[in-house]
């Protein structure tokens, strides 16, 4: 409807300025050539960037421009070789024009191919009328479409706190499979529901990653692009974890690797066009913090891949064993704090970056204000959607066939997501806190895919005022007073990072078992290896009514690391509920006739019976799996069965024994068709 309404305006405006030849109705009924260029808009004004256009010229002007920037040997150029554009450009005053995808070098070829080449950014006067200047360029020929280049926020709440090493300390109530001394305090891993962190605490609220570390926890060979502030790749618990451009000589000031960047052995700063910063404070005349980085980027990247037990700070997700095994983090800088100008220019850039130098997972804990784009037709004609595009098609990893593009649903506690994360072909990530419950920020509903731990402030305990939000990694220069290299947010924007980890945990198994999927296998494994949220979704929570949030409005689930290893293994789960006695069916594992099958054995080890608090051996009773598990947590089941009336051997005529082995996922709640979709 806004879009609408917008090109109804922008025909009204122009409409009244007769003396403009754009202005003339067309023959034969046809729409006025107002209206067409406004159809050329791909968006609107609202919370965009001033003095700046996206434009898309057809294949002809490119061609064009691209012959007479050949002769300008190195200057800004302000014109295109072309009359009809080059008249506009006139009247708007450009002072730039460039290309939005730089020339790439070794990866031209491919971004050609995709048409990324075709898109410039037309600089001018901020004071200009930034409406006006669009629809006089969209009205030349050459111009297939313009977009406004839109605000790109960061999806958390409020500022990070830092740790507090004298704070009250959170009951270690488990053995914890690493060293690190506050891996105790991320109730988002492991959840004990301990009553530190928040009175409504639940076990279980977590993704699940303990059981799954026994399996992996990550793979050099997996990249993980983290799209934002400046990740702080010195950090104590995330240098060995950072990606290094093998192909880059620091320092120098030459592109060594003859990627379009120069020096980018980390990442780049796509928002600077420069090295990656994270520290960047800009005061006021009081002497007071004004603005500027806000650790956010490193604070992501530490639940991805914080360098596990080393001996120091918190873990992350798919960071190792210490051994320098962990994933790698590419710092794809489009947020700084020394402009507030963050856009999808600069987005745009840094994804098509991520794709050319080896990312497999896309990690934006950004978007644009819910409501910015309402439908995917009217997000596909953006430059951002074609980098992503660019991204998906890209095999950076062998274990699956395109790249895997992750985003925060946003803090808007709207019943939609924000784009670009709406968008069907990428995953929208939502909040829930210790309780389980939707986080009073979260958007929801239309566009959101699955739902994580972020944290949630307000339901903190006493004991320790951040507890309930997430704990990671910090820039100690952001928290002099407190010098601390950690420290707690809250948001979609934490949420986000815990399915990028878990994703990335997910394709270090798939490379350690040999394992390799098409994208839309990928995808539907992530987004099936969850567990059941809508039981909690009762009552009322600060006056919220729970049950809105039922029917898939948080996605699918709750994402479940051990779940995904599973699927990526080929093992099967059954699902049972903590502290009550079940009879689980096995049809559709042993198929139609697992009623009247005759099971031979139930094989679970002492060691598995024990951690799931069994203390009767589970039994077959009537082609069910008889079990009550009285802990939460995950271990394997083998159940043998005969094919026939007795088993076969030399000697006697019989029939086949077939084996099967399962994953049981015992969780406080569970729905009646046993979680799944």
């Amino acid at each position: 409807m806004t879009d609408k309404k917008f090109i109804l305006i922008a025909a009204m405006l122009l409409a009244a300025c007769t003396a403009d030849p754009v202005m003339e109705e067309s023959a034969g009924g046809e729409p006025t050539a107002p209206v067409v260029a406004a159809q050329k808009l791909v968006n609107t004004p609202f919370d965009a960037e001033q003095g700046t256009l996206i434009v898309c010229f057809d294949d002809n002007a490119v061609a064009d421009i691209e012959a007479a920037a050949a002769t300008r040997s190195g200057e800004v150029a302000t014109r295109s070789g072309i009359a009809s554009v080059d008249d506009v450009l006139a009247e708007i005053e450009v002072t730039s024009l460039r290309r939005l995808f730089p020339y790439s070098g070794r990866h031209e070829e491919s971004s050609r191919a995709a048409g990324l080449h075709k898109w410039y950014v037309v600089s001018f006067d901020e004071s200009a009328d930034l409406e006006a200047s669009a629809l006089k360029l969209a009205a030349v020929g050459e111009v297939e479409s313009i977009q406004f280049d839109t605000h790109i926020y960061s999806m958390a709440v409020g500022k990070a706190t830092p740790l507090r090493e004298q704070a009250a300390p959170v009951t270690r109530a488990l053995d914890f499979p690493f060293n690190d001394p506050y891996l105790y305090r991320q109730w988002h891993y492991i959840n004990n529901a301990d009553q530190n962190v928040a009175i409504t605490s639940r076990v279980g609220a977590d993704v699940n990653v303990r059981d799954a570390w026994k399996l992996t926890t990550g793979d050099p060979h997996v990249i993980v692009a983290v799209v934002d502030e400046g990740v702080k790749y010195s950090h104590p618990d995330l240098a060995q974890n950072m990606w290094v451009n093998p192909g880059e000589i620091p320092g120098n000031g030459i592109d060594d690797d003859n990627n379009g960047y120069i020096d980018d052995v980390y990442g780049y700063n796509f928002a600077d066009n420069g090295p990656i910063t994270w520290d960047i404070e800009v005061w006021n005349e009081e002497k007071t913090k004004n603005s500027g980085d806000s650790g956010h980027g490193t604070h992501v990247a530490g639940t991805i891949a914080a360098v596990n037990n080393n001996g120091i700070g918190v873990s992350g997700i798919a960071g190792g064993t210490g051994n320098n095994d962990g994933v790698r983090i590419m710092s794809c800088q489009v947020m700084s704090g020394n402009t507030n100008r963050h856009s999808v220019t600069g987005a745009s850039a840094a994804i098509k970056y991520a794709a050319d130098n080896g990312a497999a997972i896309l990690q934006c804990s950004w978007g644009s204000a819910a409501g910015s784009y309402t439908s995917d037709a009217a997000y596909e004609r953006t430059s951002d959607y074609a980098a992503l595009q660019y991204f998906i098609a890209k095999q950076n990893c062998d274990a699956v066939k395109g790249g895997i593009v992750i985003f925060a649903a946003g803090n808007d506690g709207k019943n939609m997501s924000g784009y670009p994360g709406a968008h069907r072909n990428f995953i929208s990530v939502t909040a829930f806190g210790p309780d389980y419950l939707p986080t009073a920020y979260t958007n929801y509903g239309r566009g959101c895919n699955i739902a994580a731990p972020g944290g949630e402030t307000k339901i903190s305990s006493n004991a320790e005022k951040n507890a309930a939000d997430v704990l990671s990694c910090m820039p100690s220069e952001l928290t002099e007073q407190e010098g601390s290299d950690y420290g707690y947010m809250q948001g979609t924007s934490m949420a986000c990072p815990h399915v990028s980890g878990v994703v990335a945990l997910g394709l270090s198994y798939a490379l350690k078992t040999g394992k390799q999927f098409t994208l839309s296998e990928f995808k539907g494994m992530i987004l099936t290896s969850v567990n059941d949220v809508e039981s909690y979704l009762d009552g009322t929570k600060d006056g919220v009514n729970l049950p809105a949030y039922r029917g898939g409005m948080m996605g699918t689930g709750s994402i479940d690391a051990y779940q995904l290893l599973m699927q990526i293994e080929g093992t099967p789960c059954l699902k049972a509920q903590v502290g009550v006695k079940q009879m689980l069916p096995l049809t559709k594992f042993f198929g139609g006739g697992a009623a009247t099958l005759k099971y031979t054995s139930v094989q679970m080890s002492q060691d598995d019976m024990d951690k799931l608090g069994i203390t009767t051996p589970p039994v077959i009773t009537y082609g069910k799996l008889e079990i009550k598990c009285t802990k939460p947590g995950s271990a394997k089941i083998t159940i043998k069965a005969v094919a026939g009336e007795n088993i076969g051997s030399v000697s006697q005529m019989g029939g086949t024994e077939v084996t099967k082995e399962f994953a049981i996922i015992a969780r406080s709640v569970e729905t009646g068709n046993g979680g799944w979709l």
